[in-house]
């Protein structure tokens, strides 16, 4: 089992944890990954963009001018694509851009993103992580003595004064250990988690 120091809020070393290699030691698969993001991604996707053919745009229904004998080229229609205000040519459309990934490929997926950040020691356990008022000062205090800028910080349980902390904090975002998800832990440089927290995770995906 690997196993990682535990810090408190000053940023002391007061133990360590051993962590479920099930979890926190498996092989990385970053053909998974990088699926868990794009499903992200994806999934996120509004998909509402839209504009108009030349079925659709307004006019156009007359013949410019006859087909022969005027020494222009031929023209059907003012409203073909290659007229000023004429339609667009496979013009986009609203479309849904979600895909489905299976449970186990994204249970795969978090074990490899979470694998890797204790792999490259950028997973941070800490004790506990609890404030006294509503402070991004005492937030980024805390990060600082940890030694650490871009993070993601994971809770076992909802604590709005932490969570309100770190919101105007621009290269930091909470989540709590049954919402993260890969493409977050991929784009912060360091995880920061609470004990409570990894005992969650195993005791979801163990």
């Amino acid at each position: 089992m690997a196993s990682v120091k535990v810090y408190n809020m000053e940023g002391s070393e007061v133990g360590s944890l051993e962590l479920n290699d099930a979890i926190f030691g498996v092989e990385v698969n970053e053909h998974l990954m990088h699926m868990a993001v794009v499903l992200h991604l994806a999934n996120k996707r509004q998909g509402t963009q839209s504009a108009k053919t030349r079925a659709e745009v307004r006019g156009g229904g007359r013949k410019p001018w006859k087909q022969k004998g005027t020494g222009h080229a031929r023209q059907g229609s003012t409203r073909a694509p290659q007229w000023k205000g004429g339609g667009v040519v496979f013009a986009p459309k609203p479309r849904d851009y979600s895909f489905k990934m299976n449970k186990k490929e994204k249970a795969a997926a978090l074990k490899s993103a979470l694998t890797s950040r204790v792999a490259e020691q950028k997973f941070y356990v800490l004790d506990s992580l609890s404030l006294d008022e509503i402070k991004t000062k005492k937030m980024v205090a805390v990060l600082d003595k940890l030694n650490v800028d871009k993070a993601l910080i994971v809770l076992g349980e909802k604590d709005d004064k932490v969570i309100l902390s770190a919101r105007n904090i621009p290269s930091v975002r909470t989540a709590l250990s049954n919402t993260i998800n890969v493409y977050d832990i991929l784009k912060y440089s360091n995880l920061v988690i609470t004990k409570d927290a990894v005992a969650k995770i195993e005791e979801v995906y163990a």
